[in-house]
Formats: C-alpha cells, sequence, structure tokens
C-alpha cells in the first residue's frame, strides 16, 4: 500500500510539473501577444521612442543573411528582442555608423539581460562584399577609440567614421593589440537582407521616408514595437527595452 500510495503521489507531482512548465511557456508569448493587440497599455512606462501601434508584424522567413557569418546566425533572430539599425541606401555614412556604434554600446549596458537580445542590419541594397566589410570592420573596433579619452585615439575615431576612410591590416593589428584577433575582429552584428513585404512595412512606418541611423525594436515573435529617430540616446533606449523586458519576459 505504502508502495502504491508513493506511486500516486509521484504521479501528482509529475503532472503538476507538467502544467507548471507549459505554464511557463505559453505565459510569456500570451503577454507578448496581449501587448501586441493593446499596444497602448505601454504608453504610460515607455516614451523615449515612438511605440509602433498597431505593432507590425514579420515573419523569420522575411529575412535572410547576406555573408557567411550571418547565415550561420540566422537562427539567432528568432526567441530574441532584436536592436535593429536599418540601411536603406548603398552607403553607411557617419549618422549609420553612429547608430550601429550606439546599439552596440546600448547591448552591453543590458548586463544579466544581453543573453536576451540580439543585434541586427537590415541591409536594403545589395552591397560589395569589400565595402560592407569595413563596416562590419568599424563595429567590430572603434569602440575602442570611442572610449578612450586620448586626443589622437578621438580625431582618428573621428576620421574613421566617414566611410571613404578604411582600416588597414597594420591599423587593425593596432588596435587589436595583445586581445586574441579572430575574435576582436568579429561583429555580432546579424546582418540580413529584408523581403519586399519587409521593406513596404518599414516604408510604410515611415511614411516613405527611412532615413540613415534609424532604429527599431522587435519582440521575440517578430513584431515591430519601437521606432527611434536617428541620433537616439542609447541611454533612453536601454530604459524603454528594459522595460520590455521585464514585463513580457520572453525571449
Amino acid at each position: 500500500m505504502d508502495l502504491k500510495k508513493r506511486m500516486i503521489n509521484q504521479q501528482k507531482k509529475n503532472q503538476l510539473l507538467i502544467l507548471a512548465i507549459f505554464g511557463m511557456s505559453i505565459i510569456p508569448f500570451l503577454i507578448a501577444w496581449g501587448l501586441k493587440e493593446n499596444a497602448s497599455l505601454l504608453n504610460s512606462r515607455i516614451n523615449n521612442g515612438e511605440l509602433i501601434s498597431p505593432a507590425v508584424t514579420t515573419e523569420r522567413s522575411d529575412f535572410s543573411g547576406i555573408d557567411t557569418f550571418s547565415a550561420h546566425n540566422i537562427a539567432e533572430l528568432a526567441g530574441h528582442w532584436l536592436v535593429i539599425n536599418v540601411i536603406p541606401t548603398s552607403s553607411c555614412n557617419q549618422t549609420c555608423l553612429d547608430a550601429i556604434l550606439k546599439t552596440r554600446q546600448l547591448r552591453l549596458m543590458l548586463n544579466k539581460d544581453l543573453s536576451r537580445t540580439r543585434r541586427v542590419a537590415i541591409v536594403f541594397n545589395d552591397i560589395a562584399t569589400e565595402k560592407a566589410s569595413q563596416w562590419w570592420l568599424k563595429d567590430a573596433l572603434l569602440w575602442r577609440l570611442r572610449s578612450s579619452e586620448n586626443k589622437e585615439d578621438a580625431a582618428l575615431f573621428l576620421g574613421l567614421q566617414r566611410e571613404e576612410n578604411r582600416i588597414d591590416d597594420a591599423l587593425a593589428a593596432k588596435l587589436v593589440g595583445n586581445e586574441n584577433r579572430e575574435f576582436a575582429l568579429t561583429s555580432d552584428l546579424i546582418r540580413v537582407k529584408p523581403s519586399p513585404a519587409v521593406v513596404e512595412k518599414l516604408m510604410d512606418i515611415r511614411k516613405g521616408n527611412i532615413p540613415d541611423g534609424m532604429l527599431f525594436l522587435m519582440d521575440p515573435l517578430g513584431n515591430l514595437m519601437m521606432q527611434y529617430e536617428p541620433g537616439f540616446d542609447p541611454y533612453k533606449v536601454k530604459s524603454d527595452l528594459m522595460h520590455l523586458l521585464r514585463i513580457s519576459q520572453i525571449g
């Protein structure tokens, strides 16, 4: 009898455990769906960026990696909050590069929530590999100069923000220093080409005008939730994103 009773108790515990796991997995998605359907609920707490209301939906199949790194990591878009830089033209000028560097800074400021986010660059046009590689190389290296108080470093940083100025092998080696070269030269930015449907949706959000340096936030279900104008303050974006992370618990 004792054995039978223990088995019954264990079965009940297992059932409760299954229900708890189910609840933990479904509740965050219900919250995210609720936020999408009732975006106005966020207005009282999120006011640094512009809320996209109603939220604009996308599918993961709407994005494809434009290089080997991005193709290998495209699955990372699913289940994460995405901090999205948009490159709408065939160049990434100072405003564009500044926005990309700010998202690197933003993500690092998230501390323990960093793993719940990914950085993405949506590139509208086909770009020559050599040209685009300079954008990603600058993303990987220029933060070292940005944080320096040395006047020469500051001048070099400003010079390299101009697209026509390149980082050559000698300068890259100097900036990397004693760090692991392969790791230091790798940008965590996932670079994607959008489908025509996504381009149309982004154009609709912006009423046909997408300037360099725009920023979007996307939830783990693929809903575009927030937009920020060029020159955005990463600290204010962080405030909005942290609030979204706290209330959603998804991703």
